[in-house]
């Protein structure tokens, strides 16, 4: 049996938040508003608020987005006082959503905008995260395959526990609520986004996709960005690079010492004919010198970890907002 509504009863919405970090993305911002506003117009059961979070854009895309928040109130905007970095920014975005559930979009549609209505589906479902999995992208061949070796490299090597860090996840996808509070709690000026959806174990369901190219401008991530996330993500899912220095060491000492006592004995037998030379002495010295110095940089970036985990600085320092009430 059905039972109709009385005309007056408001049936409340739920409302979705959109964030979206951006740094010198002029040409896409404009697009992208656009296109998230067209999903949400076939889903009018759902209310929705498109944030950006301006990195301190050294082009004209903060001047786009305040022409448009002008007439669109469901723009709001977070300008940074400067350039926090690619970390904090969209993690401290993340945490001004009020939304009953909060979806990450970047700004340069390799995200697309389409599988908004397929992460709500799923949401309604039950499940309080819903992610994109990478599987092919139309990007460079060669980057992608490194991308994909470096997940999986990661994935082998974090810690058991069932916390390794989704291989192709790019931080895109849907979060409820219940999500954004837990990290609300959490207090780590660095974060790495991408390991804490498997780190704090909530339901997750995960759907495929084909990375489409940027819609327009060219990539701000450089090798620095792209190794800061890598390194990021092995201090905090993986001490085995420690443990492989403690056992490289060892296994080095023994060999040299095996070594050492080989050439001892064939000197004592053959005492005026046996002439070591200068050759493996310089390569040896050279060898254990840049085996030393490599796990020296890998300690260092541990040590940098703590660091700045213990400095405690805020996340991101706000200039301006607009739209926010």
């Amino acid at each position: 049996m059905k039972y109709l509504l009385p005309l007056n009863v408001e049936v409340t919405k739920k409302h979705i938040s959109i964030l979206t970090p951006c740094y010198n993305e002029e040409g896409n911002v404009s697009l992208l508003v656009n296109a998230v506003g067209a999903v949400f117009d076939r889903m009018p059961q759902y209310s929705y608020e498109h944030i950006f979070i301006d990195n301190c854009s050294t082009d004209k895309t903060a001047a786009i987005l305040k022409n448009i928040a002008e007439t669109n109130k469901q723009v709001k905007i977070i300008v940074n006082a400067r350039n926090f970095g690619h970390i904090r920014s969209p993690f401290y975005g993340m945490l001004q959503c009020n939304g009953d559930a909060v979806i990450s979009l970047v700004a340069d549609f390799q995200d697309p905008p389409e599988m908004i209505e397929q992460f709500l589906n799923k949401w309604e479902e039950g499940y309080k995260i819903v992610i994109g999995i990478k599987k092919k992208s139309k990007e460079n061949p060669l980057m992608f395959a490194i991308r994909r070796f470096f997940y999986s490299l990661l994935s082998k090597v974090s810690s058991g526990g069932g916390e390794q860090p989704v291989q192709n996840f790019t931080g895109f996808g849907l979060y409820d609520q219940k999500f954004i509070a837990v990290l609300r709690t959490l207090e780590d000026p660095y974060p790495y986004f991408r390991g804490l959806i498997t780190e704090l174990g909530f339901d997750r369901y995960e759907i495929e996709y084909t990375q489409p190219r940027r819609a327009a401008g060219k990539t701000k991530n450089n090798f620095f960005t792209l190794y800061d996330i890598a390194m990021l993500g092995f201090t905090n899912h993986s001490k085995l690079p420690l443990r492989l220095s403690a056992f490289l060491g060892f296994f080095s000492a023994t060999i040299s010492l095996l070594v050492a006592i080989v050439y001892f004995i064939y000197k004592l037998l053959y005492w005026n004919r046996f002439d070591v030379g200068l050759a493996p002495l310089v390569i040896g010295v050279f060898f254990f010198s840049s085996v030393q110095l490599f796990f020296i940089g890998i300690i260092g970036e541990y040590i940098g970890a703590i660091h700045t985990q213990v400095r405690k600085r805020p996340l991101v320092i706000e200039k301006e907002r607009i739209n926010f009430d």
